[in-house]
């Protein structure tokens, strides 16, 4: 299958502009895949963004591109679609407006791909499920890191999380039991949980983050899992527990 190409010249000022560019990207002319069932397929519409994240979506966009300074991108003919793809969407088993990852949605990530278009209307996975290879583009945070084809730039790999244990200042540390007395789990402040599952010592052990009322568990065995503190209380697989 042949490549989409998209007008290299544009390329040039996208790059000339540089990391710190003034000016804001807009994707033109295109058939957008919005995934969010307010807004539904737009069979022509543009695509405005700001730094990373999606400020504006629909027709007509474009006539203010010369007033916002924008640099365009001309994708007459082309579609565009989520890089992230929100499964309960495509299957149409969610009626309010999304609100999550995926969904070429105003606030919403940057995170698209450009490629071969179709009549909008036409949802089936196929136009979703697209592959780098075949993409015109490929915007990742609001950062071109596909063009033609061609890489950008190389792909950083996401830093492993730190592992090793660290000091963590929370009011949640300290021992939590489930209201069932099975499990005890007990947070400590370098990082790292110990439960205690019926009467079983050390039945689980790893490290843990606390953000906010929230708290991810990455289990030496190698499995993540996520817990919520709500009231005094921590929901945790399926338990609640109390300190």
């Amino acid at each position: 299958m042949s490549i989409p190409m998209l007008d290299e010249a544009v390329l040039a000022k996208i790059i000339e502009s540089g990391s710190d560019r003034q000016h804001s990207l807009m994707f033109v002319n295109a058939s957008i895949y919005t995934l969010d069932p307010v807004i539904g397929d737009l069979p022509a519409a543009d695509l405005l963004l700001g730094d990373d994240v999606i400020v504006g979506v629909g027709p007509g966009l474009h006539t203010a591109a010369e007033d916002d300074g924008a640099l365009v991108v001309d994708c007459t003919g082309l579609a565009i679609v989520p890089a992230i793809i929100d499964g309960v969407a495509v299957a149409g088993l969610r009626a309010r407006p999304a609100d999550g990852v995926g969904a070429l949605t105003p606030g919403n990530p940057a995170t698209f791909a450009v490629v071969a278009g179709r009549a909008a209307g036409d949802s089936s996975l196929e136009m979703i499920v697209w592959q780098p290879e075949q993409a015109a583009a490929i915007v990742v945070d609001g950062e071109i890191a596909l063009f033609n084809g061609r890489r950008l730039a190389p792909v950083q790999p996401e830093p492993e999380p730190n592992l090793h244990r660290r000091p963590i200042q929370s009011p949640h540390l300290g021992i939590w039991i489930d209201e069932t007395d099975f499990i005890h789990q007990e947070l400590t402040a370098d990082g790292r949980y110990d439960e205690t599952r019926g009467g079983r010592p050390h039945a689980y052990q790893g490290s843990f983050w606390i953000d906010g009322d929230r708290i991810v568990y990455h289990d030496d065995l190698g499995f993540w899992a996520y817990g919520q503190f709500v009231d005094g209380t921590l929901h945790h697989a399926g338990y609640t527990f109390h300190r």
